[in-house]
């Protein structure tokens, strides 16, 4: 599986990359913070709606702390989409967040 650090997508972001990001924490987590331009899937809903992703796409999957994310690139991965697990998670973001 492969991984990025937060610092990695925030230096990013700050050179004004646009990047997919999918926030998988629940409502009640994203309600107190995402990262601006985050698409909120639930992990819970991943295979209900990985169809809104495009395979030919770069993801970079974000959690509280890399858990969830992790085992959201996984499930992605092996079904041929091209993820990677923010390590860390919203947990050690520094950048900004959007409520």
């Amino acid at each position: 599986m492969k991984e990025v650090t937060i610092k990695e997508v925030q230096e990013r972001l700050e050179n004004g990359e646009k990047l997919n990001l999918i926030d998988v924490r629940e409502a009640e987590e994203v309600a107190q913070g995402i990262i601006p331009g985050a698409k909120h899937i639930p992990l819970g809903l991943i295979e209900f709606r990985e169809n809104e992703l495009e395979k030919n796409e770069e993801y970079i999957m974000v959690c509280r702390s890399g858990g969830r994310s992790g085992k959201a690139t996984q499930y992605l991965e092996e079904r041929g989409y091209n993820v990677t697990n923010m390590a860390g998670g919203m947990l050690e973001w520094e950048g900004p967040v959007e409520k």
